[in-house]
């Protein structure tokens, strides 16, 4: 428990000090407050996190890296789980809806959110960290070091170290607004590395999805809803969903069939 603990206040860390570098050089270069800053300075920022989250678990062994898994040649496994996420997308953004407009601290948070990751969407980079660079470090850490270490400390209670894992995972993003997502996110993607024992499955499901997201922005520009994708009324949205569980139900079979470590 205490290692994975220690895993993720590292993440937040590398992340609070590439923050805080990237934000002291633009002030330097440019003589203007972090208000001002442009979202280009973000991908700086990204990169600089992604970057160094990935040396210092690598360096440190606290993600180990092998071919192993590759070698079985486990494509149909990361076929299917990139269907899932795709087929999780209608019923993640009706889960979403469904939660209470948030109001106060909560929806300041949410707005900053939404706010940076449309500044990161609308730029030349946006989609390497958005879409590359976080399925990479995100797996590595909570995936191949925090629940690789609750597996260990606990192996008699895989479910509840997924599911505490999985809290974690939900709760780093620091947005009210995607902890619902994020936590049953968290569990499949726990479930998939209890079963293979590589991140590899998960980093194929997390750049679909994220991907998706990406594809999605410009196509409806920044859609908040469900709505704004399918359309208004009961029926569309049962229909999209009936669509998307024909997707995701068969997908989750296979993957529960061929993952294997």
């Amino acid at each position: 428990m205490k290692r994975a603990l220690l895993y993720t206040f590292v993440f937040l860390a590398i992340q609070l000090v590439a923050q805080f570098l990237v934000v002291t050089v633009y002030m330097l270069v440019t003589g203007r407050p972090e208000e001002a800053m442009p979202p280009i300075w973000d991908i700086a920022t990204m990169v600089l996190f992604s970057i160094a989250t990935i040396v210092l678990f690598l360096k440190m062994g606290w993600t180990t890296v092998s071919r192993s898994y590759l070698r079985s040649h486990p494509w149909a496994v990361i076929f299917w789980s990139m269907v899932a996420s795709l087929g999780a997308i209608v019923p993640s953004l009706l889960l979403q809806s469904l939660i209470p407009e948030w109001t106060g601290w909560a929806k300041e948070i949410v707005d900053q959110a939404n706010e940076q990751m449309q500044g990161l969407m609308s730029v030349p980079g946006g989609y390497m960290v958005i879409a590359l660079l976080p399925p990479v470090v995100e797996e590595m850490v909570f995936r191949g070091a925090v629940l690789k270490s609750l597996l260990e400390w606990k192996p008699e209670r895989k479910w509840a170290m997924i599911a505490l894992s999985a809290l974690i995972f939900s709760l780093v993003h620091l947005n009210p607004a995607q902890m619902p997502h994020t936590f049953l996110i968290g569990l499949l993607l726990g479930w998939m590395y209890m079963r293979t024992g590589s991140i590899i499955p998960g980093v194929a499901y997390h750049w679909a999805n994220n991907t998706a997201a990406y594809v999605l922005y410009h196509l409806y520009y920044d859609p908040q809803t469900l709505e704004d994708i399918i359309g208004p009324g009961t029926r569309p949205l049962l229909m999209a969903l009936l669509f998307s569980l024909c997707i995701l139900i068969p997908a989750l079979l296979q993957l529960n069939m061929r993952m294997k470590r």
